[in-house]
């Protein structure tokens, strides 16, 4: 903090005497120090005029706010210096220069290159959204997202969809492709990370930044899914009076995780897995791009090339995650690089060149990437899958679906409990061994389990899928619960005759009068069994046949 105070042209001891009256607070520290109209001094030293300081202040926030892109620019800066204090010192010295342009040469336009040791996927994070690939339904022109940021208007929004689908970069891209982006600052943080206090801490900070000069804040929270009720509310009232535009990222489903206010104040936005064709765009550009891309990942000046197998089997087996698929590129790359010897691998121009095959994106994937969640929505999809194709008679399919469920690390007695479920709801009474096969698979999935239990399971869901199928049962018993609930006043008693009469009082009572005892009396269709309203109420329909 001492620094940055030095370098807006405030004197050591004027910024130590700021820092100390205001607690350490830089922001609350400048404001001291420019609402100061008369001269600060110490026993030890007599300090200039606050105002002599204003000119490197304001120097200091433009050069902050909009580097220069040329050494001409910083020479220029150099001399506005000089023309407003009269010192002949440089604002950055020759060597400092030196380094900021070749920094500059080495970068975007918009943004400077991160380091080599940041990750392949974080150094390839579009910029702008126009860089964002495979969510076209959500940046079309006339979309919600564009209408918004084209008007400078934008709406608070939750975005939803599996793990590297964009999600982050579309919310940090947004305020770069807005044109009021200088009306808002961009605050990140994670629900895995932070808690109450930093929450609360962005929000009064949000708070202040609209007092004092009416600037919004666009808060983006990731794994928003990860907050508890009360931490959720405590984004409404400033989404409410918009000190907060509110960017939520998730890959769990809304409707389950968020609290229905939070829903309310924000437009859901669900993200598509990416297709291998927009994997290979990416992975593309990450080869291509000299200053962000795979190959500022290597420790020398090298060049790569990749087979085009070995991109083809990167997209078809990131199951949609970019961010896996970039990984894997750059493991890949430094897998390649090690065994490089530069004698024997140069080209034309003495540069080492990298050439990345199928093996060594194997190498680094070691196994397809499978998008399962045990206790997510993708949980519920299987299990859904599978019960709908054994429902559906069709055994190939079902089994298809067990075994997704199998390779994501399913539990396996989960499964035999849904299949035993199933054998009574859509098997039922036309096929009552199903039960039984059921019961059977679960109890030997608990004495050996995986993996040998996995064709236990799969023998017990083609039984199922391929037998008859009724749900007579299933549905006389939610019947019979209808009419239960339904029922007008209290349910009526049990007749007298289908009653227990262990004493003799409940005999004197008339408990079990009249009841015939069908093994002694084959003909006693008489008989009824059903309250006397219900007489003749027909719940399941099975015919009589076939009992």
């Amino acid at each position: 903090m001492m620094e940055q105070l030095q370098s807006m042209g405030f004197p050591e001891e004027m910024a130590a005497q700021a820092l100390a009256a205001n607690g350490g607070d830089l922001i609350k520290a400048t404001d001291w120090l420019l609402t100061q109209d008369k001269p600060i001094s110490t026993p030890h030293s007599n300090l200039p005029h606050i105002a002599h300081a204003q000119p490197k202040i304001n120097r200091f926030f433009h050069f902050q706010s909009k580097p220069p892109s040329s050494i001409k620019d910083l020479n220029n800066t150099h001399q506005e210096e000089e023309e407003d204090d009269g010192q002949s010192q440089s604002l950055i010295p020759r060597k400092k220069r030196q380094k900021y342009e070749e920094k500059i040469s080495n970068s975007s336009p918009e943004v400077a290159a991160p380091p080599p040791n940041v990750p392949l996927s974080e150094r390839m994070r579009p910029r702008v959204l126009d860089e964002v690939v495979g969510q076209d339904h959500l940046l079309v022109k006339d979309s919600l997202l564009r209408s918004a940021i084209d008007c400078g208007r934008l709406p608070s929004i939750v975005l939803w969809g599996p793990p590297g689908t964009g999600k982050t970069s579309i919310a940090k891209a947004i305020v770069n492709s807005c044109t009021t982006g200088s009306f808002y600052q961009f605050v990140s943080l994670s629900a895995t990370t932070c808690g109450v206090k930093d929450v609360r801490a962005a929000v009064d900070d949000a708070r202040k930044l609209k007092q004092k000069c009416n600037k919004g804040t666009l808060l983006f929270i990731d794994e928003v899914h990860r907050f508890n009720k009360a931490q959720q509310d405590s984004f409404l009232p400033v989404i409410e009076d918009g000190s907060i535009v509110f960017i939520g990222a998730t890959t769990e489903n809304p409707s389950f995780h968020l609290v229905t206010p939070l829903l309310s104040r924000c437009r859901v936005l669900t993200l598509n897995p990416l297709k291998p064709d927009h994997v290979v765009i990416l992975l593309k550009r990450a080869i291509s791009d000299m200053d962000r891309g795979v190959v500022r990942s290597l420790y020398k000046e090298m060049k790569i090339q990749v087979n085009d197998n070995a991109i083809e089997f990167l997209s078809l087996h990131c199951d949609g995650d970019a961010r896996g698929a970039l990984n894997a590129l750059e493991i890949s790359a430094t897998t390649a690089a090690a065994r490089l010897t530069m004698p024997r691998t140069s080209n034309g121009d003495g540069d080492s060149l990298v050439v990345i095959t199928l093996d060594d994106v194997k190498e680094a994937f070691q196994c397809k990437h499978l998008l399962y969640d045990r206790a997510g929505e993708e949980h519920y999809n299987l299990i859904s899958a599978l019960h709908k194709s054994m429902r559906g008679s069709d055994a190939n399919a079902a089994i298809y679906w067990l075994a997704r469920m199998l390779e994501g690390g399913e539990e396996t007695l989960y499964i035999a409990r849904r299949l035993v479920r199933f054998a009574s709801e859509d098997v039922g009474l036309a096929d009552p061994q199903a039960l039984t096969q059921a019961v059977a698979c679960y109890q030997a999935c608990h004495f050996i389990g995986m993996p040998e239990c996995n064709v236990i399971l799969a023998q017990c869901v083609a039984y199922l899928a391929l037998a008859p199928k009724s749900v007579s049962v299933y549905k006389a018993l939610g019947l019979a619960q209808k009419v239960v609930k339904e029922s007008i006043g209290q349910n009526e008693g049990v007749p007298l005759h289908l009653r227990n009469a262990p004493t003799k009082l409940m005999k004197d009572l008339g408990y079990g009068k009249g009841y015939i005892y069908p093994p002694d009396n084959p003909d006693s269709s008489s008989q009824t069994y059903l309250p006397p309203s219900l007489i003749g109420y027909k719940f399941l329909d099975w015919p009589e046949t076939e009992r």
